[in-house]
């Protein structure tokens, strides 16, 4: 017996040494990541929302340099604007969507919602991560009153279609409240149909979180932050309307929300949110 369990012990060993040197031997091996059942590896994604009232800042000068700089300071993976405006007479003809994009090395898609001035007026995504698809939705307009919409982006997380999220960016109406609520149905409606996929939504809802749109909102989305972060007036914050949001809670973890103190570029205080995709989520 005793000379079996030498024989075994040398056989263990002997195979140790063969594995580790079959380690060294090729290059990089040692420290590849081991795959675990499949599953990708967290991933903290950064996300702005910011109404950029078309660059016009509270010096009534159109400055969208400003605008740029602000985003770039931040570094945001996701960003979503609104009140931007593409070729009209107020902002001098420029596609402030190509320009901001251009500014801050990130790509753009755009969403109109309206005819303005001989161009075009909507919601806008940058994102650092490719864009695999876009769609501009008109959401329902009771009171018919300004025509709203939701920017949909599904972002290619990693390069090669395997793992994905939606993006939704919008402005909700800011007369009537008939309009944010059917919005805001509307919007649970679409994310109850994409369980497969973790969804963002990012934008000027309109509505302090007391009111009920964000009751309705908070049916579906969990908001990031959770304390009130106040986004308007600009010089002396009261009220927040400005927000990022996400669903499934189980696909998340927040890890920083918060309000940019930047009181001259826009009407509206830019909100920053970093969240965490959870490798449980694919």
């Amino acid at each position: 017996m005793s000379a079996l369990a030498d024989t075994h012990r040398s056989y263990l060993m002997n195979r140790r040494r063969f594995l580790l040197g079959l380690v060294a031997a090729i290059p990089g091996l040692a420290c590849r990541p081991v795959a675990q059942s499949g599953r990708e590896p967290a991933k903290q994604i950064r996300v702005l929302s910011y109404n950029i009232h078309h660059g016009e800042g509270m010096d009534g000068r159109v400055d969208l340099e400003r605008i740029a700089a602000i985003i770039r300071s931040v570094r945001p993976d996701l960003v979503a604007l609104q009140e931007v405006d593409v070729r009209t007479q107020r902002s001098g003809g420029v596609d402030q969507a190509a320009y901001l994009a251009n500014r801050t090395g990130m790509q753009v898609v755009f969403g109109s919602n309206l005819e303005y001035q001989g161009g075009l007026y909507g919601n806008a995504v940058l994102s650092r991560f490719p864009i695999l698809e876009y769609r501009n939705h008109d959401l329902p307009n009771p009171a018919d009153t300004e025509p709203r919409g939701v920017l949909e982006v599904t972002i290619d997380l990693e390069g090669n279609a395997r793992r994905k999220l939606i993006f939704l960016a919008t402005h909700l109406d800011n007369r009537a409240a008939v309009n944010r609520i059917a919005a805001a149905e509307w919007i649970n409606t679409y994310a109850q149909g994409r369980e497969d996929v973790p969804l963002l939504l990012a934008g000027d809802l309109n509505a302090i979180p007391e009111d009920e749109v964000m009751e309705v909102i908070a049916s579906s989305w969990n908001r990031a932050g959770q304390e009130p972060m106040p986004t308007v007036p600009v010089d002396d914050p009261q009220h927040q309307i400005d927000y990022v949001l996400y669903r499934p809670a189980g696909a998340w973890k927040p890890i920083e929300a918060r309000v940019l103190p930047e009181p001259v570029a826009s009407d509206h205080l830019p909100v920053l949110a970093v969240l965490e995709l959870l490798s449980t989520h694919r």
